[in-house]
């Protein structure tokens, strides 16, 4: 969701519409609002934040079109747990929840986009423990903790990543490439998800049609094993 909000959203229904009609869907507006970057910033952190502002005019659209806002957090060299509650003011919120992107989560002398970064069940556990929390105390909805993995070793461990009350979890797999090399990402990475852990799979418009290979059809996407509870297309 960039550039111009209104017409995005109008774009994401109607991507929505491509999908059989057959229990309800969700639309869901994800920004990124932690952003890692090459250059370590003052803090040297290698990330920066999205402003108020930024947050408040993806969150309008999310409403408008009644959907929900996730924060992608892209950290650079911070840790997720202090990415996330930055945003606390924002988590609060009914219908805002995070997305975290461990591929640009780097340790102390590694530039993000370099070599992919990485987390663990423990860290994801951890920010899952604080939106549980939070989600108790405000009397709020399940928070959305989504988290995407684009190879095995961007995800260790996820065994630690427990299940809490007041947060639904979603594993995605941002597998790239043609149907069967998706599929074959797809197949090693769900052999790890934990059990209470919702199923997402995302699709790229350019990349994954970069060689000719046409993109997946929504009846392609939904007959994975297990089924998409969260498809995500860029």
């Amino acid at each position: 969701m960039t550039g111009d909000l209104s017409a995005a959203g109008r774009k994401l229904m109607d991507q929505i519409g491509t999908f059989p009609q057959t229990r309800p869907v969700t639309p869901v507006v994800e920004l990124i609002a932690t952003a890692s970057h090459r250059t370590p910033g003052p803090d040297g952190m290698f990330r920066t934040r999205a402003s108020d502002d930024t947050v408040r005019e993806y969150l309008d659209e999310a409403r408008a079109l009644k959907g929900v806002l996730l924060l992608n957090i892209q950290p650079g060299r911070a840790d997720f747990l202090p990415e996330v509650q930055a945003y606390e003011h924002w988590l609060t919120e009914p219908d805002v929840g995070v997305a975290l992107d461990p591929e640009w989560a780097v340790e102390p002398g590694v530039v993000p986009g370099e070599k992919f970064g990485h987390t663990t069940g423990t860290e994801l556990d951890g920010v899952a423990a604080y939106l549980g929390e939070l989600a108790q105390s405000h009397h709020l909805p399940d928070k959305i903790m989504a988290y995407h993995q684009v190879a095995a070793s961007v995800v260790t461990d996820e065994a630690s990543l427990k299940a809490h009350p007041g947060v639904s979890a979603v594993k995605i797999v941002d597998g790239i490439g043609s149907a069967g090399a998706k599929k074959a990402t797809w197949t090693k990475l769900m052999a790890d998800k934990p059990e209470h852990v919702q199923a997402g799979f995302k699709l790229f418009f350019e990349e994954d049609t970069r060689h000719g290979a046409a993109l997946m059809t929504p009846t392609e996407v939904l007959s994975l094993t297990p089924t998409p509870a969260y498809v995500v297309y860029e």
